[in-house]
């Protein structure tokens, strides 16, 4: 067995997301020297569970092996039908388990990847859910910073009061750019409420939702905010729509290849 190669992959699983659990197993299928092995993981995100299938395959010319890819099947709280995805293992900035969960979850993640001639640039990625490919797996869309999608301007139209704080600011950012849905907390009118957000690059905004989980239409949020300063025009109530992540989108309907049953 190559050690140095070993320490490797180690290192890469872990980091990946997969934590130092698969540590001995990973030695011990290397030791074989089979010629391609498989991993499986078991993990959980709140109510929702994934299972992962880590694909390792040996070099035709040397005792090299090598991460290729791994598939994740999501298993959603209270739901008994399961989403697919593969993710592939990139040689600079592999998506983790932890975003490759929220882009199942159809949220956008920032990475910096790298194009065919081996140039870093920065994109939002978020999976394409009516788009996939011969074996099921959906397709990735980009926003390049040439698209127009600025988080940091997009959250200072929204009243959040951590972004009053530089380091709350910065942990803020940093979560969303990772497709996490962030808990926040409003300040309107002299009163303080928690929301959660998400970044939304594809409509260059920011998605809000109450402390239910109900996602909140912010045109009819900000004129039901204006309303209520002037007393004399007719109140607005805010619509809301139940969105699935931590119950969200995108919605479970079954499609060919995309969706299997428990």
């Amino acid at each position: 067995m190559n050690q140095k190669n070993f320490e490797y992959l180690r290192d890469q699983v872990k980091y990946t997301g997969f934590g130092e659990g698969l540590e001995t197993q990973l030695k011990e299928n290397m030791q074989k020297q089979v010629p391609e092995f498989t991993l499986k993981h078991q993990g959980s995100f709140g109510k929702d569970e994934t299972t992962s299938v880590l694909h390792f395959k040996k070099s035709p010319t040397s005792d090299m092996y090598f991460f290729n890819n791994y598939q994740v099947s999501l298993k959603k709280d209270e739901q008994t039908e399961k989403l697919n995805q593969s993710f592939y293992i990139e040689k600079n900035n592999n998506i983790t388990l932890k975003e490759a969960f929220n882009l199942m979850h159809g949220r956008a993640v920032n990475k910096d990847l790298t194009n065919k001639e081996g140039q870093l640039y920065n994109a939002w990625v978020q999976l394409d859910f009516k788009n996939a490919d011969s074996n099921g797996n959906y397709k990735l869309k980009q926003f390049h910073q040439n698209y127009g999608f600025e988080l940091e301007k997009a959250l200072a139209k929204l009243p959040i009061k951590e972004l009053g704080n530089e380091q709350d600011k910065t942990r803020l950012i940093e979560s969303l750019q990772k497709g996490n849905r962030q808990s926040v907390t409003f300040s309107e009118n002299g009163s303080e409420q928690r929301r959660y957000i998400e970044a939304n690059p594809q409509f260059k905004s920011v998605t809000v939702y109450d402390e239910h989980a109900k996602r909140i239409r912010q045109d009819l949020a900000k004129e039901n905010t204006q309303s209520q300063s002037q007393p004399q025009q007719k109140k607005q109530e805010v619509k809301t729509g139940m969105d699935e992540d931590d119950k969200t989108s995108p919605k479970t309907g079954k499609r060919k290849g995309q969706i299997i049953s428990q």
